[in-house]
């Protein structure tokens, strides 16, 4: 492993029920992977999910029916996300893990349906990282198994910074350095949210240099950014024709980038 990742996990351990209340505030994110998953997921089966937090995909997926191997840095997030289960009379249908992306060795099997590598991406800022986290989820996939990875957008991001921090925009190096590098600077404060951020050319390759074969690329806030108020408001009936409609140019390529998250859609093949 080539990065110590390890203020990561602080910065997860500090506060769950905070990250779970993003989580939830995040809904078009949240229902438009939903539908992908509903999609492409088989209708039952064993999922590894990777990086899986506070439960936001763990619960309702146990609820269908998977039974899931849930995997998280943070032991503060599996412990919230334990108990979310344990309160749901689910614990039967989730083992939990408190593991690295990079290092997956504590799981030895290799017959999983599908991955769900929805969070470690973003915060692996060293290219081989990312790579070895796909191998390691490869590796643990059954043939012709699907995995579900994101990512956060480079330029998408900019809706969250101009609406929630203008004033980053003042931080020249660190403007520069997310431009051209889709990172922080090496200065910055490591107990602040530290990612990697991902151009939209990069990641079918990432995923191809481990064998996967890509299905899908799609923007899960498309056209939108970070206006998740507006979204969040929405009546029933208006809210299931507006999601129709961005589930449905999800995957434009003129809009893909423009997303604040990325999902990427592949199997083993």
């Amino acid at each position: 492993m080539v990065d110590d990742i390890s203020d990561i996990a602080d910065f997860y351990d500090r506060n769950p029920e905070k990250e779970h209340q993003r989580l939830e505030k995040h809904q078009l994110e949240f229902d438009l992977t939903w539908r992908f998953l509903e999609e492409y997921l088989p209708p039952e089966g064993d999922i590894l999910e990777i990086g899986a937090s506070t439960g936001r995909y763990t619960l309702p997926l146990a609820e269908q029916g998977f039974t899931i191997t849930a995997v998280d840095l943070s032991p503060v997030q599996i412990e919230f996300s334990r108990k979310r289960i344990a309160a749901a009379g689910l614990d039967d249908a989730v083992t939990f893990v408190v593991a690295d992306a990079r290092d997956l060795s504590r799981i030895t099997r290799q017959d999983f349906d599908a991955v769900l590598l929805m969070g470690p991406l973003y915060h692996l800022v060293e290219a081989a990282d990312r790579k070895s986290a796909l191998q390691e989820a490869y590796d643990r996939l059954r043939m012709g198994g699907m995995i579900f990875s994101s990512f956060i957008s480079r330029y998408g991001i900019f809706g969250d910074l101009i609406k929630n921090i203008p004033w980053w925009i003042t931080l020249k190096e660190e403007v520069r350095s997310l431009v051209a590098n889709g990172r922080d600077t090496d200065t910055h404060p490591h107990d602040m949210f530290r990612g990697y951020f991902a151009e939209v050319s990069e990641i079918a390759p990432l995923h191809e240099a481990v064998s996967f074969e890509m299905v899908k690329l799609v923007g899960v806030e498309p056209a939108i950014s970070a206006d998740d108020d507006s979204y969040n408001r929405l009546d029933p009936e208006q809210r299931k024709l507006w999601l129709d409609l961005l589930y449905e140019i999800s995957a434009n390529k003129t809009i893909i980038g423009a997303s604040r998250h990325l999902l990427y859609i592949g199997r083993k093949a």
